[in-house]
């Protein structure tokens, strides 16, 4: 197999919505959306997939931009991860988010990478992403969950068929944030709370959202709720900087007194969809901020926990992440 040799392919340069959408529909299936580009030309150069027609909607400026707005924070799904840790607004009353944003791969890669890409960015599995023709890949084989299978950084909640999880950083933390995904298609426009946009294997296997074909994330809202909470991110890999997370935690934490009064607690890496945490939350909540609470919330988290043959370590890591969360936010 040829690698780092992109097929031929049309390529589109919208400046519209408008008209992404418009081009969307004339191509029918033949297309492919392409906003940074970091996640779709590694798909083109390893040839797992072959788009006659590529969208690039990069020079949409409606796209692009953060706006205070009377119900929080609207991002524009091309506003770039470098813009979203530096803006002001997000550091001081979201910095949850800006932390996260900080955390993807290298600075180069956040100055041209989008936070709707970091959102909407496909299964990182080797074994799907070499092209092999998985479950995922409309085939009838996990070759990741087996004997002999690396699964080392796979599932350890939610499989069904894919053991892959969701790579995206700003994911988790927009679950914590309670975010909500605005989406435009043919039909007009819809807001998807994010629990909903993200989706596991037993709703579809071949998505990692709930976008339909033809439809473009335009923006990110987060709701005013949150702003100025305590917060807490954390990301653990391999590798300091230009990696994907093993396991990472996200906490939204609104305190009366040293009381938990509101919480929001979502875990990355450990299933196919961000994983909020919704038995901690219940748990602590109503509870004083300190070491027995932090205590009973990881042994809380990990309970349900089905390991593969090579991620057992997970368990006690995301266990002292959740802990950690609690304590320090």
């Amino acid at each position: 197999m040829l690698r780092d040799m992109m097929p031929a392919f049309e390529l589109y340069q919208p400046d519209t919505i408008e008209n992404a959408l418009d081009l969307a529909k004339s191509l029918e299936d033949k297309y492919w959306f392409m906003a940074g580009g970091y996640d779709s030309l590694d798909w083109f150069k390893d040839r797992a997939k072959r788009p006659t027609a590529v969208i690039d909607i990069g020079g949409i400026q409606s796209l692009k931009g953060i706006r205070e707005t009377a119900d929080g924070l609207e991002i524009g799904a091309l506003t770039t991860l470098s813009e979203i840790e530096s803006d002001s607004r997000v550091q001081t009353k979201y910095t949850l988010l800006a932390s996260a944003a900080r955390h993807v791969a290298s600075p180069q890669i956040r100055n041209g990478g989008t936070i709707g890409g970091n959102l909407c960015q496909d299964a990182r599995c080797w074994y799907y992403r070499s092209g092999l023709n998985c479950y995922r890949a409309g085939g009838n084989s996990c070759y990741a969950d087996t004997p002999q299978g690396q699964n080392r950084e796979h599932t350890l909640y939610g499989a069904n068929r894919c053991v892959a999880v969701s790579p995206s950083d700003t994911g988790t933390a927009c679950v914590a944030l309670d975010a909500h995904m605005v989406i435009r298609g043919e039909s007009g426009e819809r807001v998807v709370p994010v629990e909903q946009f993200f989706i596991g294997p037993a709703i579809d296997i071949t998505q990692m959202t709930s976008l339909k074909k033809g439809e473009i994330l335009t923006a990110i809202r987060i709701p005013k709720e949150w702003s100025g909470a305590k917060f807490y991110f954390e990301k653990v890999t391999d590798r300091g900087t230009w990696d994907f997370a093993l396991v990472s935690i996200a906490a939204a934490m609104i305190l009366e007194g040293n009381v938990i009064k509101k919480i929001r607690l979502a875990c990355g890496s450990v299933e196919c969809v961000p994983k909020r945490l919704k038995a901690v939350e219940e748990t602590v909540t109503g509870s004083p901020k300190n070491e027995d609470t932090a205590l009973l919330a990881g042994k809380t988290a990990v309970q349900g926990a089905t390991p593969l043959n090579f991620n057992h370590f997970k368990i006690p890591l995301m266990e002292n992440l959740v802990r950690r969360a609690i304590r320090d936010a």
